[in-house]
Parts: structure tokens; sequence; C-alpha cells
């Protein structure tokens, strides 16, 4: 059997080299060549995957170890007999770090409570529907705009236009389709309340990046936080250079994310073939660095809350990073911006923290819970 994967997909051989031989390239570089022989292609979403790149291959399952699929053609798979997975979840819990990070850092920067801001999040499927839950187990006001979900199940819903007058900060968290596509026009984008902090981790076309750039031209009230890109991987340096944090599409990028999200694409294909799996990722996973921390019942909680946070993973070193590549012709700044995701430092995830708490402290046991953080 013959394997095609994104050389960026961890543990390949650890869940895969049973099966056969693994041809290893660049996500972006892989052709109809490369596939014509292959049986199995597992990618990420830097891959599209449809008629064009699969028409007259033998491939018979993809695999994308991420949550979204708007890269892989799915009336073609249907339309060609190809089965496929996707990995949904694997990496909501990074994404809801770099949320969370990035409103304490611009309340650090305009020193303000992000207790006392109202939150609207925008698309409540695996990655929102965590950080609302996270929101809320914090009790912290929190809207929901979730056409989709609304109309599936009712429920406390509100419409995007509410969420446009009344939230002061926005999370974009929906998958990129045609209602989607620059669902934040220029429109949208004008009515934004003063202050307003608008974090886009979804897909980068879910935001006009032209009418973005504009706005926040005219308007130094406004936040902006992105770590995706309409053009990826090439990012509008004048518009990154006016956001408070811009990243290169990393946020889901915690290595128990992306680990978790090859051992699910594994488990379908081990269903897929019928066969029992063999390799657990429990057995896989690494120590974390900092496994344990210890409070004083006395601390206060918007500095627990930071200095836990912050601990496990602060998204200014990857804006940093990604600032100082934003240089040279727009081929350099290409290839800078995949390097960058290539060799990304190892980050963990909060819940695998365990926080003991020294004395009675009702405020901070709830806190810990809320983060997902293992209270001892």
């Amino acid at each position: 059997m013959r394997i095609v994967a994104d050389e960026n997909i961890p543990l390949l051989d650890e869940f895969f080299a049973a099966f056969g031989s693994i041809r290893r390239l660049p996500g972006r570089a892989i052709t109809a060549a490369d596939v014509r022989d292959a049986d199995l292609l597992l990618v990420r979403s830097v891959t599209r995957v449809d008629r064009a790149l699969l028409q007259g291959s033998r491939v018979r399952f993809v695999g994308t170890c991420t949550i979204g699929t708007d890269h892989l053609d799915l009336d073609y798979f249907a339309e060609a007999g190809i089965a496929w997975s996707s990995a949904p979840g694997c990496n909501a819990r990074g994404v809801v770090d770099y949320v969370l990070g990035s409103v304490l850092t611009l309340a650090e920067r305009e020193g303000v409570d992000p207790a006392q801001r109202s939150y609207g999040v925008v698309g409540a499927g695996q990655v929102g529907g965590r950080l609302v839950a996270l929101l809320q187990g914090l009790g912290w006001q929190v809207k929901v705009c979730d056409p989709p979900r609304q109309a599936a199940e009712g429920g406390d819903f509100v419409s995007l236009e509410q969420i446009i007058a009344e939230c002061d900060v926005i999370s974009l968290h929906t998958p990129l389709d045609a209602d989607t596509r620059h669902l934040f026009d220029h429109a949208r984008l004008a009515v934004l309340k003063p202050g307003t902090w608008l974090i886009n981790a979804s897909r980068g076309a879910v935001v006009d990046n032209r009418a973005l750039r504009e706005l926040l031209q005219q308007r130094s009230d406004l936040k902006a936080v992105l770590d995706v890109w309409e053009g990826e991987p090439v990012a509008d340096p004048q518009l990154a250079a006016l956001c408070q944090l811009a990243t290169p599409h990393i946020a889901g990028y915690s290595l128990d994310g992306k680990l978790r999200g090859t051992a699910q694409i594994y488990q379908a294909w081990c269903a897929f073939l019928g066969v029992a799996e063999q390799v657990r990722l429990s057995d896989l996973l690494p120590k974390p660095w900092l496994a344990e921390v210890s409070l004083e019942a006395s601390a206060e909680a918007g500095w627990a809350l930071a200095s836990l946070c912050r601990a496990v993973y602060d998204p200014r070193r990857d804006d940093a990073d990604f600032r100082r590549s934003l240089v040279g012709d727009e081929a350099q700044r290409r290839a800078a911006f995949d390097a960058l995701r290539k060799h990304y430092p190892m980050r963990r995830e909060i819940d695998g923290l365990r926080v003991r708490v020294n004395g009675e402290a009702p405020e901070l046991a709830r806190l810990v819970r809320a983060l997902g953080a293992q209270l001892g």
C-alpha cells in the first residue's frame, strides 16, 4: 500500500507505517502525479483535494488532520466513491487557549477587566462551543450566533446583528462556505461598536481583509487579532501592522491538537479497513514541561487567570515571530509563513495542567474548573 502525506503531519510512522510505504511532501506542493499510485492521502488544510488532484488516481481514502473541510471537494468524493474523514475537535482546545490568551493580552494593553466585557461568539461548533462553555464557566457575559444550530435546535441564540450591536469582543469560529465568505464585509465592519475587539481564528476569508485594513486605518478604537488571512500563505503586511496580534494560522497548533488529529484519522482509517486499532495516542504523548502549579488561596482571581493561561500559552511570542517574518518580497513572505508553521515550537494545552489551591478558595476552584485544568 502506498501512502502520500503532508510532511507536517506528526506521528506518521507511529500510526501509519504498518500499512505501507509513506511518501512525505510539502502540503502545498502535492500534485496529481504524486497521488496517482497512492491508496491513502493524508493532508492538512493547505492542500486542495478535488477532482483535479484525484481523478485517475488509486486513492480510496482521504484523511485531513484538521477540523475544517473547506479544502475538500466532498461532492467529488461522493461521485468517485472515495471515503474520507476529518478530525473534528482535534485542535479546538488549542484555539480556545489562543482566544483566551488574546483577550488577556488586549485587556492588559487597554487596562480593562476582561470579566467586565461582553462577548459574542459567531459559530458554536467544536471550537466556538467550547469557547462559550469556558466563558460561561468564568461567569462572563456571552452571546452566541449560529444560524444552522439555531434552525436545527432552537435555543438561546441571537442574530449576528445583535452580536455586532451589543458585544465588546467578537470571536469568529465559522467554517468557510458561500454563506460565510466575507461574513464581516465592509458594511458589517463599519457598524462595529466603539472599542470592539475582533478576533478571527477561523478562516481568513470570513473577514474582508481589505475592508478591515481600511477601517483600522480610520478607527484606532477598534482592535483586531488575526490568526488567519485571505490569500494564505501570503498575508497583508499592512493589515498585520494594524493588528494588535497577528499570527500565521497557528491558533490550533498545540502539540496535543496536532497529535490528536493524526490519531483521529488513524482511527477512521482502521474503521474503513475493518481492522482493530493497534496504536494509542496516550502512549505517544510526551509529558508536559509544566505539569503542576500551586496557588495560595489568597491569590487574586484575575492574576491567577492570567498567570495560569500564560504559563501554558502566550500568543505574544507567536505574534513577535510572525512580525519578524513580514519582510522581503511576496515569495520570501510566503516561504516564511510556511516555515513558521513547519517549525512551530512545542506548545501544550491548559487541560494538561494540574493546579493545586492551598486552602479554601471557592472562586479559584471555580476558575480552575472553568479553564479545564485539573484541580488537585
